[in-house]
């Protein structure tokens, strides 16, 4: 493959001065380090290449359709326009939930080119792609979670959410919507650079305070936002909420008595915009600032309800908590009061979840903390309850 040897008969060239010709049956002469001009030692790093093996590497880094595939049975990387550096890998590619995804992507982005496998959950397929050069994330509903009636309006809002957010664009960065497909549940989204602001739901390590004054920042800017009342729902009902943890035990007589009390005292006031799911893992730390990732869950709700879920994963952060309880009791009486029937709510809903039989030590840590902080805000809730 590599031999410069050609068909036909040339004459031998002339051997220069001080050359020999190899003569069969004698061994080869050693190869003698490539030496510069002037018969100096060639610079450091220099190496024999043939050059038409430069020339074929020169035409594959010019052609971006081949950058990222499998040759000679190893993983390329590729970089995107945008800076993101994927991983290609062909086997991640072809399961039947990813291929089942990618082909209902494909009905609405033909030219989407997948590139990485970000996600396979039991509740969504992530694929990070490009269309052109542009970095785009396709998220789907898993095989196993489209027979989940609950998880289907989940995705249809989240699919309305984007498309709202078209028409009456928010004051906050999230992803700009590309396409979508209402009915077989598909997003195809901007790509943003940046890193979570955690990897975990209740992180061990917080952020820092720089990280929580941004991410503060941008939930707050979100909550004051005023669009059109209908274009957004209200995705919690209290009261209901209210009574089943009240009959699965979690809350007392006293303490769903209480709430109650607390929510008639709120009937008359303003309800507020919330991401609903405002978890660290939903935001990105990009350079341009902050960004709200899965609005599943976003619509109105009473104030506070974004700080109360960030107050619930900050366990381990009090700084980040005393700001945030500062911030929530800056509106007035009425606002502290939503904000702590909202932070019995997450927190409920937080132990619900993870109090489950088989958890190891370190949940069971964080399970004795979130009961810990439930009892803080039951007597939070008693306290106001006093003052009315």
């Amino acid at each position: 493959m590599y031999s410069t040897a050609s068909t036909g008969t040339r004459p031998a060239p002339a051997l220069e001065p001080g050359s020999a010709r190899h003569i069969p049956g004698q061994a080869r002469p050693a190869l003698r380090p490539p030496t510069a001009a002037g018969g100096r030692p060639a610079p450091r790093g220099t190496e024999l290449r043939d050059p038409r093996t430069a020339l074929a590497r020169t035409a594959l880094a010019g052609r971006p359709d081949q950058a990222g595939r499998p040759v000679g049975g190893r993983l390329l990387t590729t970089r995107t326009g945008d800076g993101f550096v994927d991983r290609v890998d062909p086997a991640a590619l072809q399961t039947p939930a990813v291929k089942a995804a990618l082909a209902a992507v494909s009905r609405i982005c033909p030219a989407f080119l997948p590139r990485q496998v970000l996600r396979e959950g039991s509740r969504h397929i992530l694929v990070a792609g490009t269309i052109g050069r542009a970095p785009v994330v396709a998220k789907c509903l898993a095989p196993q979670a489209a027979r989940d009636e609950q998880l289907i309006a989940r995705f249809h809002h989240e699919v309305a959410v984007y498309r709202a957010f078209v028409r009456h664009r928010p004051p906050v960065r999230l992803p700009r919507l590309v396409a979508a497909d209402h009915d077989r549940c598909v997003l195809v989204l901007e790509r943003v650079p940046g890193r979570p602001a955690a990897r975990e739901r209740h992180p061990v390590n917080p952020p820092t305070p720089g990280e929580v004054r941004a991410v503060l920042g941008a939930v707050r800017t979100l909550n004051l936002w005023r669009p059109p009342t209908d274009v957004f729902g209200k995705p919690l009902d209290y009261q209901l909420e209210i009574a089943r943890f009240h009959s699965v035990g979690q809350l007392t007589d006293r303490d769903a008595g209480d709430l109650r009390q607390l929510l008639h005292g709120l009937a008359s006031s303003p309800w507020q915009l919330c991401h609903g799911d405002a978890l660290l893992g939903n935001l990105l730390l990009a350079p341009s600032g902050p960004v709200l990732l899965d609005w599943e869950e976003a619509g109105w709700y009473l104030p506070g309800y974004d700080l109360a879920v960030l107050w619930s994963v900050l366990s381990g952060d009090t700084a980040a908590r005393r700001q945030i309880s500062q911030l929530a009791q800056s509106g007035g009486t009425l606002a502290r009061d939503a904000f702590l029937v909202n932070l019995v709510m997450v927190l409920m809903r937080e132990i619900r979840l993870h109090d489950v039989p088989g958890a190891g030590e370190e949940q069971r840590i964080m399970i004795r903390r979130l009961y810990d902080d439930a009892a803080l805000a039951r007597r939070a809730v008693r306290a106001a309850v006093g003052t009315r």
